[in-house]
């Protein structure tokens, strides 16, 4: 069933119209504003990006040998400070990759008014307490707004020294970039409108048009389970967008059917817009990391040092009951933070 059944009204933050044009701005800003600095100011917006799905099952031939669990692939915590660290702390600033769009991960309260209006959420929460254990004040830092697609490619590029983005580890991934250890534990699932048939990662999308942003591992996941014939040959899975709220913007505009994304996202997503919602269980396992560049040794020690501590003053947990609480539940399975393990 394509998605001709244009919605006529969403509630949403005010119906259809309202919310979709509040979201499509959003997701150009991602690309074209500068993006907001340590004391207030702005930086230029440079890309970066984030992405989904069960690293175990997704692209197994083109996994480094030795990583069979994403989870236990880091190094282990240490304070020692190498050559990339001392060069953060020579620049003064650190520079993160993150999202401005992200509601309650990485975004701007629309109901902020002038410089009250920084980013804000739990990813930034995070990449304000490695700022503040790197150099001593949790402003020394850059944020560079980043979309889904293009979150590797800054950090290889040395456009940003690590990627804060709701990122997920994966085999594959490690590749290309370094990772932390865990800092959240989430899975994909479905979004769809209420009112829709769909009920789940199932037969129910058979005939229905998914979205998912390109360079994600949720496409990646889609992808090979259809190949698999473990998702039905009649779902159309061709419509990718370059940053996942894009996706949420065609759903809204009755374009797709329905959006496949990590559930920690969709439930945000659908916090914002009561008109959608998750479909089903999640159907992965999945973990957010801060990515950093391969051969950084120093700088991913030091933040598994950072996270443990982070951990055990509960300023994890302070984090999510502000932030995310009520959109995932004080209960949830991702309402305490994974227990790490290291390579090394």
């Amino acid at each position: 069933m394509r998605a001709g059944r244009k919605r006529a009204s969403l509630r949403g933050w005010g119906g259809v119209a309202a919310m979709a044009v509040v979201c499509a701005l959003a997701a150009l800003l991602t690309l074209l504003l500068p993006l907001t600095a340590s004391r207030g100011g702005d930086g230029a917006a440079d890309p970066g990006g984030s992405g989904v799905a069960d690293a175990s099952r997704v692209n197994a031939g083109q996994r480094a040998p030795e990583c069979t669990d994403p989870q236990d692939q880091s190094l282990a915590p240490s304070t020692v400070d190498g050559t990339t660290v001392e060069e953060i702390k020579a620049r003064g600033e650190l520079v993160v990759g993150v999202d401005q769009n992200g509601y309650r991960w990485g975004y701007r309260d629309p109901n902020r008014q002038g410089q009250d209006v920084q980013l804000e959420g739990f990813d930034i929460d995070l990449a304000r307490r490695i700022a503040q254990e790197l150099l001593g004040s949790p402003d020394k830092i850059i944020f560079k707004a980043i979309p889904t697609n293009q979150r590797i490619p800054a950090i290889q590029s040395g456009q940003v020294d690590m990627v804060v983005r709701t990122m997920t580890i994966s085999c594959t991934r490690m590749e290309d970039v370094a990772f932390s250890a865990p800092y959240f534990m989430t899975g994909q699932q479905v979004l769809a409108p209420v009112t829709s048939d769909i009920t789940g990662y199932d037969d129910s999308l058979a005939g229905q048009e998914i979205c998912s942003a390109s360079g994600s591992t949720a496409f990646e996941r889609l992808e090979a389970d259809q190949k698999a014939g473990e998702l039905t040959k009649e779902a159309d899975i061709s419509t990718t967008v370059p940053n996942q709220l894009d996706c949420l913007v065609r759903l809204q505009l009755g374009e797709v059917d329905a959006v496949v994304t990590d559930g920690a996202l969709a439930a945000s997503q659908a916090a914002q817009d009561p008109t959608v919602g998750l479909k089903g269980e999640r159907f992965t396992t999945e973990y957010y990391g801060v990515a950093m560049k391969k051969g950084a040794d120093d700088l991913v020690r030091r933040v598994n040092r950072i996270l443990e501590d982070y951990r055990q003053d509960n300023g994890w947990q302070d984090s999510y009951d502000r932030w995310l609480s009520d959109t995932m539940g004080a209960d949830s399975e991702s309402a305490t933070p994974p227990v790490p393990e290291y390579r090394q």
